[in-house]
Parts: structure tokens; sequence; C-alpha cells
């Protein structure tokens, strides 16, 4: 609309071909699609993409434009993107005549199903402001979301609404409740999703409904998305539709840059006429990666997700060769599993190009074996958290094979540095302090909690825990959690290096270090490992093979073996706080 093709050609030279500033000037030039804008943003001059979806409404109407196109695949159900469009406008029109008023908060505690970006932007095209909860809380997690939020409505499938019909007489602000696959008829005070919108195989023939009457505005809270808290209470960051969609075009240009670095013609795709691209999500819906990093993209361009119910890593190598995957990830044990899983050679996985993930720090051991493994397709990950909402850097190809060990430079509108960890000075490149960022990703703070808002973010900066370095390129190395930090007799300790460094052995397949008391030292590094199916190691061998590679006093004390999957919270972070408590005494 109004914007020139994307040509840009670069004579061919050894990699790289040109600089990371160079490809991102070329890429956002004027009259680009990647083309940026100054703007203020709570008072703070912000770049933003200029031709990303304004709103919610913006990227559902861009959505419904892929017709008989399959959007959701999930077990024996696929929905098309106009029946998900018509059951959106079905559900919108029924909070709208059941009261939702502009800002309204409405709940969404289900797994990933058909039904949830159906709730989803329901909500947000008539005003309200989603509040995903995470479906793996307790009832007593639940409650406190709910109240904490003062959701008025909340959608639960079965299992999360057994969690939830004990304690809806205590959120006093809950005024409907929706439950969606309950066998039979939905118990009180529950209404059955099906009763308005039907089932996914029926949606197509719902009426086609009309768009709210609701003025929406890039820069209106439209999310609340809770912090993992693998420590704490959990926080309520609050949102916008600018937050959001900020993700569309950040992960794109990774793959661009690509080429430009390699000094290659930028392909030109145009989404309608393209094959349709297919993603395996095996992550959950409810956190910034599932919503922010994986559905907004894909709704932009057409493409088609792939929903598992759990992850399973045989049963995805079968839906990657049935269903044509070309991208799958979430988090680096899953990438770990595909790689290592001894029936793989029974499966035609020739469709998937890419192997990516976020959420937790990987090995870049991982990098070549994924490498190795599926030499068609390139590996992947990125940084970014609950308060950037989602992709605040990239990692990709060649870049990636070559700073394994790195998350990728920030996406063109977003800023980082370093910071003392008082907060008192900005460091040079190579040294390590807390990360900081900025970009029109970044949420405006926590809801309803002035004071915890005041201590993350300054200024349109967000302070962000993590200890990392920039090299001089821009290139990111997230080091460790400044919590999850050792100090040994005065020694700083990176609980990642030692990781890293585990999961190197080739038995191996995670890892976790945490502190274990001494009473002199303070605390020593302690490893709990698991290992790959069929291999044995013992804990003498994996402490030498540490040593062979790190300094003494980086060794583990001891390591413990963990019989399955290390503990990991929805996103993908390792629950240290429960694996410190082997080392306990």
């Amino acid at each position: 609309m109004g914007m020139r093709t994307l040509e840009v050609l670069v004579d061919a030279k050894p990699w790289p071909a040109i600089s990371i500033a160079r490809a991102h000037a070329l890429l956002t030039a004027a009259g680009s699609p990647f083309e940026m804008d100054e703007v203020f943003i709570r008072g703070v001059k912000t770049r933003v993409w200029k031709h990303a979806p304004a709103t919610l409404r913006d990227l559902f109407l861009i959505a419904r434009s892929y017709g008989d196109r399959e959007f959701v695949v999930h077990e024996g159900e696929r929905v098309t993107y106009e029946a998900f469009a018509r059951a959106t406008l079905a559900l919108a029109a029924e909070l709208q005549a059941q009261g939702l008023e502009r800002g309204d908060r409405v709940a969404l505690v289900m797994r990933n199903l058909p039904e949830w970006p159906v709730v989803f932007f329901a909500a947000a095209l008539a005003g309200a402001i989603v509040t995903p909860l995470n479906a793996w809380w307790s009832g007593q997690e639940l409650e406190y979301g709910l109240r904490d939020s003062g959701a008025r409505f909340v959608f639960a499938d079965a299992e999360r609404f057994e969690r939830i019909a004990s304690i809806v007489d205590r959120c006093p602000d809950l005024r409907r409740v929706y439950a969606s696959r309950i066998p039979g008829a939905a118990p009180p005070p529950a209404r059955a999703l099906e009763d308005v919108v039907g089932k996914p195989s029926g949606w197509g023939s719902l009426p086609q409904g009309s768009m709210p009457d609701v003025v929406l505005s890039g820069d209106d809270d439209v999310t609340i998305l809770y912090t993992s808290g693998t420590t704490g209470t959990a926080k309520g960051a609050v949102g916008s539709h600018r937050n959001m969609l900020s993700n569309i075009f950040a992960y794109a240009i990774s793959g661009l840059r690509n080429f430009l670095r390699r000094g290659e013609p930028v392909p030109q795709i145009d989404p309608k006429t393209a094959p349709q691209r297919v993603g395996l999500l095996a992550i959950p819906l409810f956190h910034a990666t599932g919503a922010f990093a994986v559905m907004g993209p894909t709704m932009f361009t057409g493409g088609k997700i792939v929903m598992m119910r759990k992850w399973d890593a045989e049963l995805a190598m079968q839906l990657i060769e049935r269903e044509k995957v070309n991208h799958a990830g979430g988090v680096p044990t899953i990438a770990w599993q595909l790689v290592e899983h001894p029936q793989r050679s029974k499966y035609d996985l020739s469709s998937l190009e890419t192997l990516s993930y976020g959420g937790a720090p990987s090995a870049p051991e991982l990098v070549r074996k994924i490498r190795e493994t599926f030499p068609r397709s390139l590996p992947g990950n990125g940084w970014g958290m609950t308060e950037t909402s989602a992709v605040c850097t990239h990692h990709s190809g060649e870049d990636y094979l070559n700073r394994p060990d790195s998350c990728g430079p920030a996406a063109p509108v977003c800023d980082l540095k370093i910071m003392s960890i008082d907060g008192g000075r900005e460091l040079p490149a190579g040294e390590i302090g807390e990360l900081w960022a900025r970009g029109p990703n970044v949420v405006r703070g926590y809801w309803d909690k002035p004071a915890d808002t005041a201590r993350t973010f300054v200024d349109g900066w967000v302070r962000t825990g993590d200890l990392a370095r920039l090299d001089a390129e821009g290139f990111c190395t997230i080091v460790d959690r400044a919590k999850d930090m050792l100090i040994r007799g005065g020694e700083n300790i990176y609980c990642i290096e030692i990781e890293s460094a585990l999961c190197a052995h080739p038995a191996v397949i995670d890892a976790a270090v945490v502190p274990m008391p001494h009473r002199t030292l303070g605390e020593e590094p302690a490893a709990v490992v698991h290992v790959k199916p069929g291999m044995r190691v013992t804990e003498e061998e994996l402490r030498a093979h540490v040593a062979g590679r790190l300094a003494a006093f980086k060794v583990p004390v001891k390591v413990l073996f963990w019989p399955d999957p290390l503990p990991r919270n929805a996103n993908g972070k390792l629950m240290k706080v429960e694996l410190r408590k082997m080392f306990t005494v």
C-alpha cells in the first residue's frame, strides 16, 4: 500500500559481506516494508515499525483476508481463517451483549486449542484487556491471577474449569464464566462456550458477523501477561497493541538480514501467492513467545499453526512429516530431543527449514548438532521476556553458527545497553553487567504494582535482571540471571557457562547448575543433569569433562542425576528453586 518493493542487492563478497548496522540500514530504508518512524510513547521518543499493523483489529482483518486457508490444525480439527473470523466476531458480540466495557479484563485459562485465538481476538476487538493465565497454575494460583487482574469474564477449558469452579465465588469482580469442551451441560455458574459459537467444525457456517464498534489505538492496553514467577509472586505485565505487533517485523527482519550478510539479494515474497508456511506449536499460547512471537506473525503471513496438546518428540516428528512443517522449536529442550531421538530416521523431516528456540539459554553445542542432524534446517534463537513482549533480539544463519553463545543483535527498533549492577553507569563493550532494553515492544509496567513498576522501568528502559555483555557489533550474550550467579569465596561464577560445558558432553541432554552452601566459601557450584536415553556417564567423568574446559573453581563439587527432563516452567526456564533443595544441608 504505497510502499516500494524491497530490492536490495549486494555484490557477492566473503561472509559477512556487510555489517549488521549496514544490513539494518538497507532493510529499513525509506519506502521499504521495514521502514521505521519515530513517535513518542509515554513521553519517550521511540523508533517504531512504520508499516506494522496498528492494532489487533488490523491484524485480524489481514488474517481474515486469507479466507479458506487453514489457520489451525489440532488433532482431528482443521479451522480456516474465515471460520476463525466468524467465531471471533460471534463471541465479541456475545461479550458486548453481556455488558463488557472497554478496559474490562477477560481471563483466558486454557491449553492450546482452536478456541484460544478466538477468545483472545474476540476480547481484544471488543475493547477488553485480554489476560491469559498460566494453564499450568494450580487453583490457588489461578485465583490469584483472577483477583489480581480484576477479571470480569473468564474462559476456561474443562480441566482449568475444574480448578476454578470452587474459587470463582471468591473473585468479586467476576461476572461471567464460560467453559469449553465439558462433557454434557456446563455446570453453574458457567455457560458452555459451544452454546455461543458451536464446535470448531461448525465455525465456517456461522454468520459473517460485524466488527465491534470500538475505537482502538496502538498504545491502548490490550494484554496482561503474568511473569513466569520462578521466584516470588507473578506480576502482570501490561502490554499494548504496538507491543505485541512489533514482533511481526522484528522476527522477519532477522531472516532477511542473513541474505545481506551473505551478499545475496533479498527475496521478494508475497504471502498471498507464496506456499503457505507451516509451524509446529509445542509451547503454550499463554505466554509471550506463543501468543506474540508465533501466533501474531503467523496470522500476518497467512501461515498454519499445528498445535500439540503436550510435547512429545515422536508425535512431533509424525506431525512434521504429515503436515510438512517448516518451522519447529520453542525451548532448547525441544530441539535437543528432536536431534537426539533414536527413532528420528523413521520419519521424513525434510520439510523442516528452521529449528529455533528462546525462553532459556542454549548450549553452543546444540547449534552444531542441529546443523549436523538437519543440514537443510538453520538453527535460530533469540532473547526476550514478558516485559519485552517476546522478541528483542534474534539470531540465525551464519551469524548464529559463528556466535553460538550469543542470542543475536537487537532488532532495529530496539536498543540494548549494559549497566552496572547498581544502575549508575553504562559499561563498555565486552564487560558484564545488567542488560537493559528499550523499544516499542517494552510494556508500560505491572498491573496495579506501582513500586515494582518504578524499580523495573526507567525512562523507557526495562531493567531485565539478566547479566550480559555486548560485543563491538552489538551481538548480545546472556551470561546468567543476576539472581542465579554464584559467588564462591568472592569469585563470580556464571551458571550458564558450566551448564554449556556439561551439555557439550555427548551423554548429557540437559543440565542445571545451582549453589550448594559452604561454611567458609559461602557457596559452591553443584549440578543436576539429565542423561540421553541409552547412555551412561558417571559423576567423576562429568566433573573431569568440565575440568578440561573451565577453571578448577567452576567445576561442580557434586553432580546428581535426574531421571526425567529437568523441571521447567511454561516459558522454558529451569525451576532452580526446586533443584536447589537437593543440595540444602
